[in-house]
């Protein structure tokens, strides 16, 4: 008898064993959930002109369907004109919430806001991508897919990429569109209905003289940089009748003006001088070692040939 007793409050004893791990297990799954979705940020924000669905719970008659002024604002029986635009819908229920307490019409309300219908259902996507122009979306999409819809960004775009929110134009997103396909993917964004995607032209460096591919080169790296060694090796390096101790950095100053410097290609590739980083519009100029025409032109003469240079893409 002892013995089946003791064998029945042992088989108990695992019964709520197991009860009690798959109870702790269940709390832990929806403790994990309830932090995940917490840490999800609602990214799409109201906007004047968006129409809005606002609820209290248990409280039908407050049930409202308001569009957002100019202003910002929405009106709201018994509260008067809440300030809305720029918030989440989330935030936006909590602001109502608030002027409902303020106000003294209800002590504990439960809003809930959505968006039933955006005032602007379309993306802009302007500057250096193969098909520009306005795209209707009415959810967010990601910043990869906002590019794929205009065609991809052509072989000049500048890798760094800005977002003007249409709920916040005075604070422009910026996305780096990396060439490594990983960060890409990892570090893209999602743009709104309404928001604004803008590519610009990359920074253009130009090769010219004794070389072997003359031409412009853009700047269409991660970093949108480029040093001399760099855009030599893109011109396809030097030819054997190139004057290597009288290349010509040719810059455009602000003032208008052009600086000209003088250096040797050779003591750059040999480590003799530091690489020198190149700004936008540079012109590198190698001159010929039986001497041509261009050699003797000044710098401004020189710019301006390379107006008309063929412009190329890093490969």
């Amino acid at each position: 008898m002892s013995t089946i007793n003791t064998t029945a409050r042992a088989g108990r004893s695992s019964r709520t064993k197991l009860v009690l791990t798959r109870i702790v297990t269940a709390c832990l799954v929806l403790t994990l959930a309830s932090a995940a979705f917490a840490e999800t940020p609602e990214t799409l924000l109201i906007g004047p002109g968006d129409q809005l669905h606002v609820q209290v719970v248990d409280t039908p008659e407050l049930e409202q369907h308001p569009r957002v002024t100019d202003a910002g604002e929405v009106p709201l029986a018994g509260v008067g004109n809440v300030k809305v635009a720029g918030l989440t819908p989330s935030a936006a229920a909590g602001a109502i919430r608030a002027r409902l307490i303020a106000a003294h019409y209800m002590n504990h309300p439960e809003v809930v806001v959505s968006v039933e219908q955006y005032a602007t259902q379309s993306i802009s996507v302007l500057g250096e991508v193969k098909a520009p122009g306005a795209y209707p979306i009415d959810t967010p999409r990601s910043i990869l897919d906002v590019l794929a819809l205009a065609g991809g960004l052509t072989s000049v775009a500048d890798r760094n990429i800005l977002i003007q929110r249409r709920a916040n134009p005075a604070h422009p997103l910026r996305y780096n569109f990396s060439n490594d396909a990983d960060q890409a993917i990892a570090g893209q964004v999602l743009v709104n209905p309404g928001d604004i995607v803008v590519v610009p032209r990359a920074g253009i460096v130009y090769v010219l003289g004794d070389v072997n591919h003359p031409g412009g080169y853009a700047m269409a790296n991660n970093e949108s940089k480029m040093t001399m060694l760099q855009a030599i090796a893109l011109a396809g390096g030097l030819t054997k009748t190139a004057k290597q101790g009288h290349a010509r950095l040719i810059r455009k100053l602000p003032t208008g003006a052009f600086s000209d410097r003088e250096l040797s290609v050779g003591d750059l590739q040999q480590g003799k001088l530091p690489d020198i980083a190149m700004m936008p519009g540079d012109v590198l100029y190698v001159p010929f070692s039986y001497g041509r025409n261009i050699a003797v032109m000044g710098a401004a003469s020189i710019a301006s040939a390379a107006t008309s240079a063929a412009v190329y893409a890093i490969p």
